[in-house]
Parts: structure tokens; C-alpha cells; sequence
């Protein structure tokens, strides 16, 4: 009688997330300098031609690596120690290539929600960054892992995301989602956020109907997040991107 295949076979075991913040960054700088498609190779996962149709696949990477337990929940990825981490794709000055995506615009919240209780606050609260050298011409597999380092807004930074976020509800809330552009938000912005442009959800219209409009997310900017790594990491001295 033969015996069953077991799949899990050759596997490796599933990291543990991390206790500590301490046992994070450990983590974090042992994985810098290190190539996406060794951590991929190391951790069975498939690397990607482009990310045209994998869009998010280096967060995912580093999430398995590095013990992330939140997945698509609303809350931190290291749900235990409250530390949210955002890959970050860099030219070779360390320049962001890309706005970061933060979270789902969440039309449950009401204006008698404060700051400090939204969605995007609490992902902002306790950010690992890992910048990843990502510039198109390079092949995926051969992308690396710049230095990681965990933030903490300061106050004049949180002053300015709690405004963005402020001005945009209030167009939320009187029903001008649609209305809402890119360029609304010193930092923070809203974007639409769907697999393509047919994808709709119920959403409150201008006259307090029901409307379908596609889903949006807040996403930083890259002058922002060009700010938080020249505070941390010796970046050339170039004007920061619009």
C-alpha cells in the first residue's frame, strides 16, 4: 500500500511572529543587502515576471519572512506589538519611486470620529520601512533589500496627516468622494484602489444616496515618505519628488 504524499514536505516551518520590537528590526537589518529572489527562494515562493499583475507580491515576501500574522485585516501586520510595515520601492539615490498605500478609504467612519481612532492612524501609528531597491530595469528577482528602520511620526509629521485626513473626510462626508482629486493632501492623498476601473461599491452619493463608485485607498506621497527616509538614512541632497 503506498503512502500519501505529504505536500508540506520540504517546507519550510512557519516563521513566528516576532514577540518584540527588538526581535523585528533583528529580523529586518538580518534580511538587508539580501536579493528578492534568494528570501523567494528560500521561502518557496514564485517570483514574478513584472508586477503588473502581482502588485504587492514584495510586501507579501516580506511579510512571510519576517513573521507578519495581520494579512488583510484592519489592523497592524504585526498585529502583537502594534508595528505596521510598508515595503518601499527606491532608486539608487534612495529616492521613492512610488506613493505608499496606507489603507482602504472606511466609509464607516463618521465625522464624529477622531484622528487618533481611524483606520489610516493606527497604520501609521508604528511603521517598519524596508526600501527595496526597485527600479523598473531590474529584474525582480535581483531587487535588494535596502536598510530597515522603524518610525514614529513625529508631532509636526502627525499634524500634517491628521489635517489631510481632516479635509478629506470632510469631502467624504458631505458625499464628494467623487469629486475628491490627487492632488487634495499635503501628505497623505486618496486614490482609486480596485483591480480595474469596472469594480464598483456602494458608496454615499452627494444628496445622500446610494451610489457606485471604485473603491479608494489613502496612500502617502513620495515627498513625504523621501522626508522620512532622509531623517533616518543619509540620502543625497536632492529636492524631494512632487
Amino acid at each position: 500500500m503506498s503512502e500519501k504524499h505529504d505536500p508540506t514536505v520540504g517546507l519550510p516551518a512557519r516563521i513566528q511572529p516576532p514577540q518584540s520590537e527588538r526581535e523585528l528590526e533583528e529580523r529586518a537589518q538580518r534580511i538587508a543587502g539580501r536579493s528578492l529572489g534568494d528570501l523567494a527562494r528560500e521561502h518557496f515562493m514564485v517570483v514574478p515576471e513584472n508586477t503588473t499583475r502581482s502588485k504587492g507580491w514584495t510586501g507579501q515576501l516580506l511579510e512571510r519572512v519576517l513573521g507578519a500574522t495581520a494579512g488583510s485585516k484592519p489592523v497592524p501586520d504585526f498585529e502583537a506589538i502594534g508595528v505596521e510595515m510598508k515595503s518601499l520601492p527606491v532608486d539608487r539615490t534612495g529616492m521613492p519611486l512610488e506613493s505608499t498605500y496606507i489603507c482602504k478609504v472606511a466609509h464607516m467612519e463618521t465625522g464624529a470620529t477622531p484622528w487618533r481612532e481611524s483606520w489610516a492612524c493606527h497604520k501609521l501609528a508604528r511603521v517598519l520601512w524596508v526600501p527595496v531597491l526597485g527600479e523598473r530595469q531590474i529584474p525582480i528577482s535581483e531587487r535588494i533589500i535596502g536598510t530597515p528602520f522603524l518610525w514614529t511620526p513625529s508631532q509636526r509629521e502627525e499634524s500634517i496627516l491628521e489635517a489631510d485626513w481632516k479635509l478629506l473626510q470632510e469631502w467624504i462626508l458631505q458625499g464628494g468622494i467623487g469629486e475628491i482629486t490627487g492632488t487634495m493632501g499635503a501628505a497623505l492623498h486618496i486614490r482609486p484602489k480596485a483591480g480595474s476601473s469596472a469594480e464598483k461599491k456602494w458608496m454615499l452619493g452627494e444628496d445622500g444616496e446610494w451610489i457606485k463608485e471604485t473603491p479608494r485607498g489613502y496612500y502617502l506621497r513620495t515627498s513625504f515618505t523621501h522626508r522620512v527616509l532622509a531623517s533616518r538614512l543619509a540620502l543625497p541632497n536632492r529636492p524631494p519628488p512632487p
